[in-house]
């Protein structure tokens, strides 16, 4: 399976990948119109928003942590100085039970 470069998002259907295109490294959210990838600070907003949407209860904080944590791990953003990956990040731990249960 394939997942999108710039949030991790798993690429499962046509319709998950940018444009509909199947060669594309990107999903459907990390994508403007134009094809062009959203900028950092877009992504790491629609990811905490989709924590906090899957997390029951969960305060933006710790979404942003989270989000932060997955989002350095993502070699499309490595070595690129986006602000927004220089906040705390969750815990090991944190981010492991997080993600088991999604």
């Amino acid at each position: 399976m394939k997942y999108c470069s710039a949030c991790g998002m798993p690429l499962e259907k046509t319709e998950d990948f940018a444009q509909g295109n199947l060669e594309s490294e990107f999903c459907l959210h990390c994508v403007n119109e134009d094809g062009s990838v959203k900028t950092c600070g877009e992504i790491f907003a629609g990811g905490v928003q989709f924590f906090m949407g899957v997390i029951p209860g969960a305060e933006k904080s710790f979404a942003e942590k989270i989000v932060c944590k997955h989002m350095n791990t993502l070699s499309y953003w490595q070595g690129n100085n986006c602000e927004c990956l220089k906040g705390e990040q969750a815990t090991d731990e944190e981010f492991r039970v997080v993600m088991e249960k999604m």
